[in-house]
């Protein structure tokens, strides 16, 4: 009997073990202590041209065997560089205010000629992607922890992350034990309201407590102030994206709805300008929202979004999006009013858009595709809809009147 439960006791200690198994590292810093700490999983789908001419997409995930080389700990700032296969690395860069930090980039860089990875790759350089993960406001002696899958997307890789547990700072060799929790793990909880039952004994019972909600009323905004926004690859170079327009974001948190307009200028721009993918980052103090453009060398659209409410523990990411389509020579324009379901959860509402992710040349919009709203064939759909619907009236009248003829005629043969 106790060989069975060894037995089964293994079999449980094994399946635990593969689900929560992940890459785990440790950096040391010159002092041969311990100053960078990782436990994460990550898988990674990569799109690439095969030699035939067709492109196809891989996935692998971030294997166990992996060197430190390139890492670094310094006060204020930190790399964890995790180099793995035939020349294949994933490094994120840290920066420290003294009482909090944050991840400022993430770069991923892959070698094509590697065939146990990329078989019959119509190229063999080594290609970098880098982009902006959502990881800040980290406490410095804390450890970032995110249990729940985050996707980051950056031209033709998608990375996706869960199990993370980042300490970028440790201080005195020791790793914390105190947690910053990411918002995606952050229960959602509703505070309760005591209700107090009567009878008509002389004894009340003990109150009896209820978990309720009440929805608070959504205040009205004003319209949001178009912003003016531009990425330049370098401080000499004229815009590779133009972006105006004036936003607003609403989200479903819980029984609770908000709404929040994103201020211009509060606002801080970043981004990246590619040949297929592009990305603008606008952050305030109220949140942080990210603008993937993708591009198949004749059209762009928005092809994907994440936004992170600041302060308040709710996020929401589409990666499947097609908004926003134009030709890659031109800008994308909708002065009307738009309205767009993001997620089950959060919307997103635009104001005098006008946006091009690619072909911008001396920093100047490129002709405008109009969207419907704007263009002079709106006014025609109240038309037709006034139309078919009389149409429709005069077809019930006539039929009306053609069954009443046939019952009179019904009548007169009796």
């Amino acid at each position: 009997m106790s060989r069975y439960a060894a037995f089964v006791l293994f079999l449980f200690v094994g399946l635990e073990f593969q689900l929560s198994h992940g890459t785990e590292v440790q950096v040391k810093g010159a002092d041969k202590k311990l100053c960078l700490y990782a436990n994460l999983t990550i898988s990674f789908s990569v799109s690439y041209e095969l030699a035939v001419g067709k492109n196809v997409t891989i996935k692998f995930p971030l294997p166990d065997n992996v060197t430190t080389d390139g890492s670094k700990c310094e006060n204020t700032s930190s790399t964890l560089k995790l180099n793995f296969g035939a020349g294949h690395s994933w490094a994120v860069n840290f920066t420290s205010n003294g009482k909090k930090y944050q991840a400022d980039s993430v770069m991923f860089s892959y070698n094509l000629s590697d065939s146990t990875i990329f078989p019959n790759s119509a190229l063999n350089d080594t290609l970098s992607v880098t982009t902006k993960p959502q990881i800040t406001d980290v406490g410095m002696d804390t450890c970032y922890s995110c249990k729940s899958t985050d996707e980051i997307q950056a031209d033709l890789v998608n990375m996706t992350l869960w199990n993370v547990l980042i300490q970028a700072f440790v201080i005195n060799g020791s790793r914390s034990e105190n947690l910053t929790i990411c918002s995606a793990d952050v229960p959602v909880t509703t505070a309760p309201t005591t209700t107090h039952v009567t009878n008509s004994t002389s004894t009340a019972p003990p109150p009896t407590t209820t978990p309720t909600t009440t929805p608070t009323p959504t205040p009205t905004l004003p319209t949001p102030t178009t912003g003016q926004y531009s990425i330049k690859p370098d401080d000499n170079s004229t815009a590779c994206l133009l972006a105006n327009f004036g936003l607003r974001i609403g989200f479903k948190k819980g029984e609770l709805y908000q709404e929040m307009n994103l201020e211009p200028n509060r606002t801080i721009a970043s981004g990246s300008c590619g040949a297929n993918s592009s990305e603008l980052v606008l952050k305030s103090k109220d949140m942080i929202i990210m603008f993937t453009f993708t591009s198949d060398t004749k059209k762009f659209s928005l092809h994907a979004l994440n936004f992170t409410a600041v302060g308040v523990p709710f996020s929401g990411t589409n990666n499947n999006l097609s908004l926003w389509e134009a030709e890659v020579n031109s800008s994308y324009m909708c002065n009307k009013e738009q309205n767009y379901t993001i997620t089950s959860l959060l919307s997103l509402y635009t104001f005098n858009l006008q946006v091009q992710p690619f072909g911008v040349k001396k920093g100047l919009f490129s002709t405008a595709e109009e969207c419907f709203l704007d263009s002079d064939l709106s006014f025609l759909v109240p038309i037709a809809v006034g139309v078919a619907l009389s149409l429709l009236i005069i077809l019930v009248l006539i039929s009306y009147l053609i069954g009443r003829r046939k019952s009179r005629t019904g009548y007169q043969s009796v």
